[in-house]
């Protein structure tokens, strides 16, 4: 009967209390008030996954996918210390303020965890919530990535009007506005720092790939002027993450090969570089900033290095769709925060849940 009441409430969003989701609490709770993680045979665990998968159907709506993706790794989280052994105990203290500090920690701290010995059917819940984890994880962050894909199309190359003056950068406004109402909808959904953190730096990483390749690509794009509006739209993304501003780098009519190589672009491959001086021009002046020298020389390392200084070796790879690694949601989440947790009076009010109140 337990179970029954439990797949019903469960489906519902019950919100939130001390930033954790409420369905985390009630599941997590109902689980070990049945015993559930005793037994070495149970159909609780798949009644539960089956609830969650049909919930999670529900909608694509990226709100809705949040809410599930804060339960589904809180609740994770709460079953891997459950499924992890218990800490040694602490030896007792002899001394009068050893005995004080015990004695103020065990009132003031209580933990709803409870450590359990590994039962296959747990374990095996344990991954069925990892892999609802990843896969909400991973239809946010490409959801995320699809949209900046549309959006960075409009800003890699300046837009330029008719008598040659470039437009300001409104088009990257636009991937503000995004990154704003994604991460208000996750904070608003209390989905664990940790996986906000793992989405955006996913995200900008496939956002560099996507830049910097399309200068090794199109000629068109490798100029000053384009260089010029690609930092002044990246200097609004390093604001919105409260970074540093980067140090910007003086123009130089012609640039040596140490100064290319060590200062300009001490990261770049050998490949990257080549390919930027062959396309780079400034249209101010429509001269080459590169000296024909370093060019030759770039082309002879590339030679020397690949055979081919005509390979695609330049480009980036793309390693933004890697999973979620799941052991870092203990990086963000401790169990003293579900201590002060309290289900809505409506919820302690009926008879089936009165158990969360003790």
């Amino acid at each position: 009967e337990l179970v029954d009441n439990l797949m019903q409430v469960a489906t519902q969003d019950l919100g939130f209390s001390q930033g954790k989701p409420v369905a985390t609490y009630v599941i997590y709770k109902s689980l070990l008030h049945s015993k559930a993680f005793e037994p070495d045979i149970t159909t609780i665990f798949d009644r539960i996954v089956q609830m969650m998968g049909s919930a999670i159907e529900k909608s694509e709506e990226i709100k809705h996918m949040a809410y599930w993706l804060s339960v589904t790794s809180t609740l994770l989280f709460l079953v891997q210390k459950t499924l992890s052994p218990s800490a040694a105990k602490p030896q007792p203290s002899t001394s009068l303020f050893g005995r004080m500090t015990q004695g103020f920690r065990s009132t003031s701290i209580i933990s709803i965890v409870c450590h359990v010995e590994v039962k296959y059917p747990a374990l095996l819940f344990k991954k069925q919530l990892a892999a609802y984890v990843e896969k909400l994880y991973g239809f946010i962050r490409n959801d995320l990535k699809r949209d900046m894909s549309q959006l960075l199309a409009t800003c890699i190359q300046a837009p330029i009007t008719s008598d040659g003056k470039v437009f300001p950068v409104e088009f990257w406004e636009s991937i503000i506005e995004r990154l704003d109402d994604l991460l208000d909808t996750l904070k608003e959904r209390n989905v664990p720092l940790i996986i906000i953190q793992k989405i955006f730096v996913q995200v900008f990483s496939f956002t560099n790939v996507q830049l910097f390749n399309s200068l090794l690509l199109h000629k068109e794009c490798c100029t000053f002027q384009n260089g010029a509006y690609l930092k002044a739209g990246l200097d609004q993304l390093e604001v919105w993450c409260s970074k540093a501003t980067t140090e910007v780098t003086k123009q130089k009519s012609k640039i040596s090969y140490d100064e290319f190589t060590t200062k300009l672009c001490p990261v770049l491959s050998v490949q990257q570089l080549y390919r930027l001086s062959t396309f780079y021009s400034n249209k101010k002046d429509d001269t080459d900033s590169v000296s024909p020298d370093l060019k030759s020389k770039l082309k002879s390392l590339v030679s020397e290095d690949s055979g081919d200084p005509d390979s695609d070796s330049y480009l980036l790879d793309d390693t933004s769709g890697l999973a979620f690694p799941i052991d870092e949601i203990r990086k963000s989440v401790d169990e003293k925060d579900f201590s002060n947790m309290k289900p809505s009076p409506e919820l302690l009010e009926k008879p089936e849940f009165q158990f969360l109140a003790e």
